[in-house]
């Protein structure tokens, strides 16, 4: 059953619907809006607690609540304990990382190790292959890439783990803002490519979560 709290109807048992918490997404949000909700799933609940896309002045607020990990404008809380499962985080370059640590985040709050191989974008393949024994760390791949995306297809050539590719709103004119990245990764021609929305770390992340959960 929702619940009301103030604003918002705080969903309290999606965890244990389908395993996997709600996050408040703070874009658009006041931040006594963001304060409320978060703390209505901290008072309310006892699974992890996710918000993402937090401005600086949510950032401020949302930090006086409990102590929480955070990296840009996400914020964790009440972390599961570790599953022992691990993804590999990979992003093209470091202006990936704010969606990708998004992602690093909420897998690390449900439980799962996430592991960082960041600025091996094809542009310096060499980066990449060296950076092949710790991709294979990885029972699932989350792939971030910007301009013209074309880091999962290239993995997916290289190893056999899942990939879960994300394109970002990272590039010049003609990428459009992720657009072009996002049509490169739908028709990559490496087969078994998973893709997400634009700049969606926290959706991969729950994508990855979902694959992770089958591994035995």
């Amino acid at each position: 059953m929702n619940s009301d709290h103030r604003s918002a109807r705080l969903d309290l048992n999606r965890s244990a619907r389908i395993d996997l918490p709600e996050a408040v997404y703070c874009e658009g949000k006041t931040v006594q809006q963001c304060v409320d909700i978060v703390g209505g799933f901290l008072d309310g609940g006892s699974d992890a607690v996710i918000a993402t896309r937090a401005t600086p002045d949510q950032q401020e607020a949302l930090a006086e609540l409990q102590p929480a990990a955070h990296s840009y404008g996400t914020f964790t809380w009440r972390h599961r304990p570790a599953t022992g499962r691990t993804a590999v985080i990979t992003c093209a370059g470091t202006s990936d990382l704010p969606v990708a640590d998004e992602c690093r985040l909420t897998l690390e709050a449900m439980g799962h190790q996430a592991q960082p191989v960041t600025d091996v974008g094809v542009a310096g393949l060499h980066r990449l292959v060296d950076a092949g024994p710790e991709l294979e760390q990885g029972e699932v791949i989350v792939a971030f890439a910007g301009m013209e995306g074309a880091l999962p297809t290239v993995l997916a050539g290289l190893v056999a783990a899942p990939i879960i590719a994300v394109p970002t709103s990272v590039g010049y004119g003609t990428s459009f803002e992720g657009i072009s990245a996002l049509l490169t990764m739908l028709s990559s021609c490496a087969p078994g490519v998973s893709v997400v929305g634009i700049d969606n770390g926290y959706g991969a992340a729950c994508a990855a979560h979902r694959v992770l959960r089958a591994v035995q």
